[in-house]
């Protein structure tokens, strides 16, 4: 436990840090709301659901990836600028991409890596067998990912348009909320298929 949270403070201090040079600080803080919210819940998970490695890791790693979209607001994450300093090429360049993907990363990974806890979840308080719950890890993860969704188009109502648009990183696409539903269930799907057989209580023991 005493590594989980020293893995957690790690992130926490990040949240402060990213705000040195940020290019849209009042954005920045609207997105690390869902952070410190993320952290405490991670925390809580530690302590009262004694959570697994897997299920820590997954949350941990997204956590991780979403201070860094944060960070640069999603629409501007600098992945080109680091693959192009690594390969001499972009990743835009080599794929003929004409936005920034960083936000369709996240939204994979939500799939990939929210399937584990809410599985593990499922199993211990509601006493589901592992296929049911990777079944259910989908739907869980999907409805999150609506309501977030949700929680943008009402931030796009309420707020002024290059606000909205800075917070959302839409980047022109009206399809964006479908575009990236989409990606989280595909990323679901997959970590579903691989975690069908998975069960937290054999790997406590």
């Amino acid at each position: 436990m005493k590594s989980q949270f020293i893995l957690i403070g790690l992130l926490l201090v990040t949240v402060p840090l990213s705000f040195i040079g940020a290019p849209y600080p009042q954005e920045l803080f609207l997105q690390h709301t869902a952070t410190v919210f993320g952290l405490a819940c991670l925390a809580a998970a530690v302590i009262f659901a004694s959570a697994t490695k897997l299920s820590f890791a997954c949350v941990w790693i997204f956590l991780a990836l979403h201070i860094i979209g944060a960070r640069w607001i999603y629409s501007y994450v600098p992945y080109d600028d680091v693959a192009k300093y690594l390969t001499g090429t972009s990743v835009s360049e080599a794929f003929g991409w004409q936005r920034n993907h960083y936000d369709r990363l996240v939204h994979f990974a939500s799939g990939v890596l929210g399937v584990p806890p809410a599985s593990e979840l499922l199993q211990k308080y509601a006493n589901m067998r592992p296929l049911g719950a990777a079944v259910m890890g989908i739907a869980c993860v999907m409805t999150i990912g609506a309501l977030y969704e949700i929680f943008e188009w009402q931030i796009a109502v309420r707020l002024a348009p290059a606000q909205a648009e800075a917070y959302n990183g839409q980047q022109g696409d009206v399809w964006d909320p479908q575009k990236d539903m989409l990606f989280a269930w595909l990323g679901s799907m997959v970590s579903a298929a691989l975690l069908f057989r998975w069960s937290p209580v054999a790997e406590v023991r």
